[in-house]
């Protein structure tokens, strides 16, 4: 490429964007302290959970990308921020966070440096709010890389945190993005330029991020599915999966996907769903569903991510269903690239499987997960915990979430004890690096002062007396 195909210009963008943040985040963390960071972190925190602000930021996402929602927005984008601020009110990310006189030991907190943020269209406020939060509580800049659609909304969220910077006296440089319009070069250029990547969306986006050369913590696909045992409250789990299934119209990763029900409870289950408002899609009509979901090989845009009425209406499934139709249950068996329903739907739409007994659940589930979604969670509905535990310990997956709704579960719930996060690790078996919820931990490092200490030497009898014991020396 040359300067006439225009990649130089905006190569030169972000650096000099990149360079405007790596010297901010210089000035804050010489001038910090742990007040200093908490404050930073509250300002990002206030910009979007201010009521007014946040209707305006859930009505532009909405207006702009035309995905999910405007009231689940104005939820989401409060209770997310809410929970993460609750989650890192008391930890310590400056100075001294460990002292430990055994081991002789000291650890002591440091930035990162400058982060690079890749966030998606689906969550165009919540998500890089999350990250700028975490990247100011561990004293760190950030600069953010919006999706096309989600230029708006970030712009709207930084100005807001702009406003909150000004009245702390804090450099505006300490958060930025990447300037309208996007672009793979730019991207590209901002993930090798910084010194960390977080990178949540598409997996074109993952991919890049993990072989851009900077250490970057990326997340996997999701296409949960969840199982409904014989053992289930038939009216909770019915209605905790209604209410997971429509929540901002299905964008998150974390909505169900796929149903598997077992045979002794699958029509009285079917029964529950429809009194919530779940519409059962017989299989002999399933592949007309297909069809108009996947019109050339990809998701009708007129039907993912869209209010009940309007993706009835592109699935010709409109005056079809019952009235107060919130979503479809369709019925099938296949499994894999060739059976669309099985992957993600980004839709008020579940595939239904009918399972003969709980094992062969597992089994369809794990069928499922290693089409698409591995690693990231399951869901069981069941009054035996060792079920769940049994999914834990067979299954491809990172989180079992039992018993709840799934999208209010997985990124963490004031009900549970997973953090509030909008990205979540999928482990090796997603091909990433992080197992857990991206947190706050993923934006600090540590200096690790070590001293010596008396000598702690096992003999071998010690190490290896019951090995001996057992098969001889």
């Amino acid at each position: 490429m040359n300067a006439r195909d225009g990649i130089y210009p905006e190569i030169a963008e972000v650096d000099r964007i990149v360079a405007r943040a790596r010297t901010a985040q210089a000035v804050y963390e010489k001038s910090g302290c742990q007040a200093l960071y908490d404050k930073a972190a509250l300002a990002a925190g206030w910009a979007i959970m201010e009521p007014t602000r946040n209707r305006a930021l859930a009505e532009i996402a909405v207006e702009t990308t035309g995905l999910g929602n405007v009231p689940d927005k104005i939820t989401k984008n409060h209770r997310k921020t809410l929970g993460l601020l609750r989650d890192i009110a008391k930890v310590k990310t400056y100075g001294v966070i460990n002292d430990n006189p055994a081991t002789g030991m000291t650890e002591i907190a440091r930035p990162i440096g400058v982060i690079g943020a890749v966030v998606p269209s689906t969550n165009p406020a919540a998500t890089p709010a999350n990250n700028i939060i975490n990247a100011l509580k561990g004293g760190n800049s950030i600069v953010v890389a919006p999706s096309p659609k989600g230029v708006a909304p970030c712009e709207m969220l930084i100005g807001y945190i702009h406003t909150e910077f000004d009245k702390l006296g804090l450099d505006r440089n300490l958060v930025q993005m990447i300037p309208a319009p996007g672009s793979k070069a730019k991207t590209q250029r901002l993930m090798e330029s910084v010194d960390r990547v977080i990178c949540t969306g598409s997996q074109n986006n993952v991919h890049r991020a993990q072989s851009c050369g900077t250490p970057a913590v990326a997340v996997g696909a999701g296409n949960v599915t969840v199982i409904v045992d014989e053992s289930a409250d038939l009216q909770a789990a019915a209605a905790k999966i209604t209410a997971s299934k429509c929540f901002d119209n299905a964008t998150s990763c974390s909505s169900e996907n796929a149903l598997v029900v077992v045979d002794a409870i699958y029509d009285a289950f079917v029964a529950a769903m429809a009194a919530e408002g779940g519409a059962l899609v017989p299989h002999s009509e399933a592949s007309g569903i297909i069809a108009r979901l996947w019109p050339d090989g990809h998701l009708n845009r007129s039907a993912i991510a869209q209010d009940a009425d309007k993706m009835l209406e592109a699935l010709g499934m409109a005056g079809k269903v019952p009235e107060g139709t919130k979503f479809l249950a369709v019925e099938t068996d296949g499994i894999g690239p060739d059976h669309p329903l099985s992957g993600e739907k980004l839709s008020r739409v579940l595939a239904l499987y009918r399972a003969a007994d709980f094992e062969e659940a597992k089994v369809i589930a794990t069928r499922i997960l290693e089409h698409q979604g591995a690693g990231h969670s399951v869901g069981i509905h069941t009054k035996h915990d060792i079920r769940a535990v049994g999914l834990g310990r067979d299954l491809p997956t990172c989180r079992v979430i039992v018993n709840q709704a799934h999208t209010f579960a997985t990124g963490g719930s004031f009900s549970n004890g997973l953090p509030f996060s909008l990205s979540m690790g999928c482990g090796s078996w997603g091909g990433n690096a992080i197992d857990t919820n991206l947190h706050w931990r993923h934006f600090v490092q540590t200096t690790k002062i070590v001293r010596e200490t008396p000598p702690i030497e096992p003999g071998l009898e010690e190490i290896f007396c019951d090995y001996w014991s057992e098969v001889g020396q």
